[in-house]
Formats: structure tokens, sequence, C-alpha cells
């Protein structure tokens, strides 16, 4: 039995600052559905962009935008990071440590 893509092995290098393919919202539908949650604002502000741009590139970087969004809202590890962050329990990465860990994930 193939896996489903919702069944997608994670890779063995999965980076905290980067969203794979087979995270978050896998068609327009759970998108929406997941901004709705999130904030109806946002999903409202969503669907206006979405709109407005062209085909392609315009409308993939508004998918790109709002998947971000939700994960922002909704990973258990950025709600933490961000309480032991206000709650100075933890150290800030430096700009260059932040790009260097980035550029991993481009290999």
């Amino acid at each position: 039995m193939s896996a489903s893509p919702r069944e997608t092995p994670v890779p063995a290098y999965a980076s905290p600052y980067r969203i794979e393919a087979h995270e978050g919202p896998q068609t327009l539908a759970e998108l929406r559905a997941a901004l709705a949650v999130v904030d109806p604002v946002e999903l409202t502000a969503f669907t206006a962009k979405f709109d407005a741009a062209r085909f392609g590139v315009e409308q993939a970087a508004v998918i790109t935008h709002a998947r971000h969004l939700v994960a922002l809202r909704t990973r258990p590890e950025v709600t933490e990071a961000i309480r032991a962050s206000l709650a100075g329990e933890t150290e800030l990465m430096s700009a260059d440590d932040l790009w260097a860990e980035l550029d991993k994930g481009a290999a």
C-alpha cells in the first residue's frame, strides 16, 4: 500500500524555520478553513489578495504567505519559542546564525 500525500514521511532533516511541502494545508479549501480558525479577518484578507493576484507566481506567493501565517499561529513549537523568549528563558540567535541555519535546507 502506498502512502497518501498526507502520510508522506518527514525528511530526516526538518528545519523548524521552514514549512515543508507536506506540512500544513494542502488545498485552497484546507487553507481557507485553517485561516478561518486562525482569524476570520485573515481569511478575508487572503481571499482579497488571492483574487487580485495574477495566475502563477503572484498567486503562489499569496498562498505561501498564508501557509506561513497558519504555521506561525498554530505550531506548538512557535508558541513555546515565543513564550520562552518573552520570559527571557532563551538566547536570541544572531542574524548570521539564522542565515546559516536557513542555508542548511537549501542544499
